[in-house]
């Protein structure tokens, strides 16, 4: 059985289930738009305008970019760079952000690279993903997402690296790669 500390009282061991000794509850609110408008409104471009469009503010953002602050950075065919600043909503039960966030953003990524080559009127799917975890990520980290297509065609492909820098713009620790968190591959199916 786990016991908690709380720092009022010490060692003291809460009543299951009360949240004694689990610190000031936190909240988060995410607010979003109907992402079928969105699609609609992007129906008739191609994946580079519609990645333009969301960029400059002409439609809303998906849904998931509000979920993780995700913002464009760059966008060019074939090419494009998402930024992205965790909260402590992504940690994990061991201190540090959630790999599935820093593997989203790579996903994202990967997957609005190939978009920006596509026709009007075709649509992708991520079909393979592969992260390698190189260094956690923390508060206060920026993660920058950098997704560019290796292989175009109908099955695609593409590389990513996930980028983190402290807050203030100081790199977390020198690193052979400066600051490389994570690298990443996948293969896109387009009809």
């Amino acid at each position: 059985m786990s016991r908690f500390v709380n720092q009022d009282q010490p060692d003291v061991a809460p009543q299951p289930g009360t949240g004694a000794g689990w610190g000031q509850a936190q909240s988060k609110t995410i607010s979003w738009h109907d992402p079928r408008v969105t699609a609609r409104a992007l129906a008739g471009l191609s994946g580079l305008e519609a990645m333009s469009a969301i960029r400059d503010g002409a439609v809303a953002p998906p849904p998931i970019a509000a979920h993780f602050d995700f913002r464009v950075l760059q966008i060019e065919p074939g090419r494009v760079s998402f930024g992205c600043n965790p909260d402590a909503s992504a940690y994990n039960p061991i201190g540090m952000v959630h790999g599935g966030l820093v593997c989203t953003l790579l996903d994202t990524v990967l997957g609005c690279a190939v978009h920006t080559t596509l026709p009007p009127g075709v649509g992708y799917t991520s079909i393979e993903l592969k992260v390698n975890y190189l260094r956690p990520v923390h508060l206060g980290a920026e993660l920058t997402g950098h997704g560019w297509v290796t292989k175009p065609g109908r099955l695609r492909r593409g590389r990513g690296a996930g980028r983190r820098r402290q807050a203030g713009g100081h790199r977390l620790r020198q690193l052979p790669d400066h600051r490389t968190a994570g690298l990443a591959s996948a293969r896109s199916l387009s009809p």
